[in-house]
C-alpha cells in the first residue's frame, strides 16, 4: 500500500530576522514524503488501513529528520506535522497523517503515553514524558508544487506562546494527482526575537500538554 517516490528534507538556521543576532540560532527542519495515494480516483469508505500501514514510515521520517537536524532529541522544542493530497484524492486522505506523523515524533522525543487510546483518539491519562502537547497540524488538496505552511508549537504545552511558528514546505513537481505528501517538522525553540508576552516555556506548570 506504501509506494514512496521521493523524500525531500530542508533544515534551516536562523540568525536574525532584523534584529540582533541570537546566541544560538534557531534551527527549524522539515522532511516530506511523496508517496502514492491508492485511494485517489475514488471514494472509499474504509481508508484505515492505510493509516495503519503509515505507522513506520512516520517513525522512519521522524528518525530522518531529527538526523539531519544534527541535535539531540532533548534539544527539540517545538513540532507540527501536514499533508498536501494530489487533486484525484480528498482532504480527507491526508487526515489519515494524524496519528502515523504525531504519534512517531512524541515517542521519538520521550512521550510515555497510552499510544493505544491516542490511535482511537481518545485522552491518554497518565501520559509522562516529554511531548505531551498534541502536534498541530494543516492539510490540503493541492496541485504539483503547491506550498503548505506548517504550524510549529512547544512540544509540552500548546499555550507557550513564544513557539508559535510555521514552517512552508514545498516539493517540486509533487504532488501528482494519484499521490499525497506527507510532512513532519521539528524546531529547536522559539521565534528568534519572541517578545509578545503569554506562556514562557519556563513558565510550564500543569504538564497536561496545554500549559
Amino acid at each position: 500500500m506504501i509506494d514512496i517516490r521521493r523524500i525531500v528534507t530542508s533544515v534551516e538556521d536562523i540568525f536574525h530576522e532584523g534584529g540582533p543576532c541570537a546566541e544560538t540560532p534557531l534551527r527549524r527542519g522539515s522532511i516530506a514524503a511523496v508517496l502514492t495515494n491508492p485511494y485517489a480516483g475514488r471514494y472509499e469508505p474504509d481508508i484505515l488501513p492505510m493509516m495503519e500501514a503509515l505507522n513506520p514510515v512516520g517513525l522512519d521520517m521522524a528518525k530522518r529528520l531529527l538526523a539531519a537536524m544534527a541535535v539531540p532529541a532533548s534539544d527539540i522544542q517545538g513540532y507540527g506535522k501536514g499533508a498536501i493530497i494530489g487533486a484525484a484524492g480528498e482532504q480527507e486522505h491526508g487526515a489519515l497523517w494524524h496519528v502515523p506523523g504525531g504519534y512517531a515524533m512524541r515517542e521519538l522525543l520521550g512521550w510515555k503515553g497510552d499510544a493505544a487510546a491516542y490511535a482511537k483518539g481518545q485522552s491518554s491519562g497518565g501520559q509522562s514524558g516529554n511531548a505531551l502537547a498534541i502536534v498541530p497540524s494543516t492539510k490540503k488538496v493541492g496541485g504539483p508544487g503547491c506550498t503548505l505552511d506548517v504550524p510549529l508549537t512547544h512540544i509540552n504545552a500548546s499555550y507557550v506562546r513564544s513557539h508559535f511558528d510555521a514552517i512552508e514546505v514545498r516539493v517540486p513537481g509533487a504532488p501528482r494527482p494519484d499521490e499525497m505528501i506527507v510532512i513532519l517538522a521539528m524546531s529547536t525553540g522559539a521565534r528568534v526575537h519572541a517578545r509578545v508576552g503569554g506562556l514562557a516555556a519556563d513558565a510550564i506548570a500543569k504538564w497536561d500538554g496545554q500549559r
